[in-house]
């Protein structure tokens, strides 16, 4: 017997594509939109080729079903390739999770002109091609929801993040323009900027690159007005909410534990 619509997992017969899934924030929206029944694809690097098994294996043992792919997102072809996978694999794509990105410090007097053209190559570029290739698809059937993934540094920004900021300035304005073209199509578009979410990289920068030792956490939630770090789950939740609310478009959600630019604002680092 069919189960009533009302029980039905919210994502039930769609299907996802997450970049940068492997491992941190996008390795937990990509479970979560498995759980509620989309099918995912998982994406990374080649080195990041077993971090993304594991990920997918966890979604199939759950009951859900995905792919890997992996690849290079500076490359225009690899970029079309993840979409066309999806729709080569489970016959649509409903979902578009921009999530990939690099985060390298940098300001006006040490950032080398390559350093900045990848960091946009990841950041901005790759979205927009991801997002053409998706439309193509989206455009015929009319449905579609894309949520990019930027940062709460898109405002200003810390003073040692100077292209990775305007990679993510950039990005807000496109997903605005772009939701606002796209509605014609009734395909939506939704921006997260979070703020500092507590990730294996984060773990890594902060322990070995910042030095703060493996202690650093318990100093951290310190400052945290809640009483916890931000964490994959909780971005992940924010993303199935506009994956799964069909009237929500052009919309910038912060994802952080105070308004930015707050007197006492407390937050330091980037959540992607």
């Amino acid at each position: 017997m069919e189960q009533p619509a009302s029980s039905k997992p919210a994502l039930a017969g769609t299907v996802a594509v997450v970049t940068g899934s492997t491992q941190g924030i996008g390795a937990g929206i990509a479970r979560k939109l498995a759980q509620q029944g989309a099918r995912v694809v998982i994406h990374g690097l080649e080195k990041q080729r077993v971090g993304g098994e594991k990920v997918l294996a966890g979604i199939r043992a759950a009951g859900s079903d995905g792919a890997l792919i992996v690849g290079d997102l500076k490359q225009e072809a690899h970029c079309r390739e993840v979409i066309r996978l999806a729709i080569d694999r489970f016959g649509r794509l409903d979902i578009l999770v921009n999530n990939a990105g690099v985060v390298h410090r940098g300001n006006i007097e040490n950032t080398p002109v390559a350093l900045w053209d990848e960091i946009l190559a990841v950041n901005l570029r790759a979205h927009f091609i991801l997002c053409q290739e998706a439309v193509k698809h989206m455009k015929g059937r009319r449905s579609g929801c894309i949520v990019n993934i930027g940062s709460v540094n898109a405002y200003i920004g810390l003073r040692n993040l100077l292209p990775y900021s305007t990679s993510k300035g950039g990005l807000m304005t496109f997903s605005r323009n772009l939701a606002n073209y796209l509605t014609q199509f009734r395909i939506r578009v939704n921006l997260i900027n979070p703020g500092w979410v507590l990730t294996e990289g984060e773990q890594y920068v902060q322990s070995v690159v910042e030095g703060q030792g493996e202690n650093w956490v318990e100093e951290a939630v310190k400052s945290r007005p809640f009483g916890r770090m931000i964490l994959p789950e909780d971005i992940a939740n924010a993303v199935l909410f506009f994956a799964s609310n069909e009237l929500i478009t052009g919309a910038v959600l912060d994802y952080e534990q105070l308004p930015f630019g707050a007197p006492g604002d407390l937050w330091r680092e980037p959540g992607n």
